[in-house]
C-alpha cells in the first residue's frame, strides 16, 4: 500500500509523531526514544479508559511494541491553545474544559489493567511524589542559575517548609489526575474536545487538574478570567460546604508546587535536551507562583526564599 509519512511538531516528552497518509485516511505514529513503557503502553490503556467513560482521546489502531511504535488516530492539528489564544472572551470555552475536569474526576480506576501481558497500576500522589516534583526546581533551575556553595542547604530548609505545607493539603488523593491538563493538552477535531498526553495519568488531588488549567504557564489568562473559572468549578463541584473550604487552600499548594517542578523541567529541557524555547515561559511561572503565594500559608517559605535566594537575579532569564 501507498502511504506518505511526515513529522509533526512534538512535546517535552522523547516522544516524535509522524502523520501517515494512507489514501484519504490519516494516522499518527507515535515512536518513544525512550520510556516507550510510559509513553506507548500507558498511554494507550489511559487512552481506552478516556474513551470508555465518553472522554474522547486517542483510539489506538495497532501496536507495533518491539519496534517503539504505536499507531493511533488522528486528532488533527488545532489545538484548544490555537484555538483560544486570541479570542477575546474564554470564559465559555474554557468551562467546556472544566467539565471535562469532572468528568475525568468521575472515573473510577480498577487495581490493575493490562495490554497484551503487560501489566500497568496506576500510582497514588504522596508528599514523596510532591517533593520528588519540586526538587527538580533545585536540581535544575538554582542549580544552573545561581553558584552558590551552601545550596544543599537552602534545599533543606526550603524542602522542610515544603514538607510542611504539603502536610496541610485537605483532600485525598482519589481521583483520576490527568497531571498536565492545560490548553495545548486539548485537540478540536469535528468540533469535539479531546484529551491528549495523558500517559503520565495518577490518583490525585482534586484541585491539581485544576491548577493545571487556570495556572497553565503557556497562556497568560486575565487575572479576573483566571479567578471566574475557579469559582465556576467551585460552584459546579460536588462537595460538602465544609470540603469548599478548602478548595483555594489545596489549589495554591498544588499550583505552586507545580509551578516550581515546571521551572526546573523548563531548564532542563534547555540544559539536557537542547531545547531553550521554553525558557520564554519563565517570567510567567514566577508570576503565578508569587500569586498563588500570597496565600498567608506561604508567608514563612516567602521569608525564607526571601533570605537565602536572590529572587531578583533569578527570577530573570539569562544565558544558562
Amino acid at each position: 500500500m501507498n502511504y506518505k509519512l511526515k513529522k509533526i511538531s512534538g512535546d517535552a516528552s522523547f516522544r516524535e509523531f509522524y502523520r501517515v497518509k494512507k489514501k484519504n485516511k490519516t494516522t499518527i505514529i507515535v515512536f518513544a526514544k525512550k520510556e516507550k513503557f510510559k509513553n506507548l503502553l500507558v498511554y494507550s490503556v489511559v487512552n481506552k479508559i478516556l474513551n470508555s467513560h465518553k472522554i474522547s482521546s486517542p483510539k489506538l489502531i495497532k501496536t507495533f511494541y518491539d519496534d517503539n511504535m504505536i499507531e493511533i488516530s488522528d486528532l488533527g492539528d488545532m489545538s484548544f491553545y490555537d484555538y483560544i489564544k486570541n479570542k477575546k472572551n474564554k470564559f465559555k470555552d474554557y468551562k467546556k474544559l472544566i467539565e471535562i475536569i469532572f468528568q475525568l474526576q468521575k472515573i473510577k480506576l480498577k487495581k490493575n489493567y493490562f495490554l497484551g501481558t503487560k501489566k500497568i497500576k496506576f500510582k497514588k500522589y504522596s508528599i514523596k511524589y510532591l517533593h520528588k516534583e519540586s526538587d527538580l526546581f533545585f536540581d535544575w533551575y538554582l542549580k544552573f542559575l545561581i553558584k552558590n556553595k551552601n545550596l544543599n542547604t537552602i534545599k533543606k530548609a526550603l524542602k522542610h517548609e515544603l514538607n510542611n505545607i504539603y502536610k496541610k493539603l485537605h483532600f485525598k488523593n482519589n481521583y483520576f489526575t490527568h497531571r498536565d491538563f492545560h490548553a495545548s493538552n486539548i485537540m478540536i477535531s469535528k468540533k469535539k474536545l479531546s484529551v491528549i498526553d495523558s500517559q503520565d495519568a495518577i490518583l490525585g488531588n482534586p484541585l491539581y487538574d485544576l491548577a493545571s488549567l487556570i495556572d497553565d504557564v503557556r497562556i497568560k489568562l486575565p487575572k479576573n478570567l483566571q479567578s471566574n473559572l475557579y469559582k465556576y468549578y467551585v460552584l459546579k463541584a460536588k462537595f460538602t460546604a465544609k470540603e469548599k473550604n478548602y478548595l483555594k487552600n489545596d489549589f495554591d499548594i498544588l499550583s505552586v508546587q507545580r509551578n516550581l517542578k515546571i521551572l526546573g523541567i523548563f531548564v532542563r529541557l534547555y540544559i539536557r535536551d537542547k531545547k531553550p524555547n521554553y525558557l520564554k515561559y519563565l517570567p510567567y511561572t514566577w508570576l503565578l507562583i508569587d500569586r498563588r503565594m500570597q496565600n498567608p500559608i506561604f508567608d514563612k517559605l516567602k521569608i525564607l526564599m526571601k533570605t537565602h535566594l536572590p529572587l531578583k537575579k533569578i527570577k530573570k532569564i539569562k544565558k544558562i
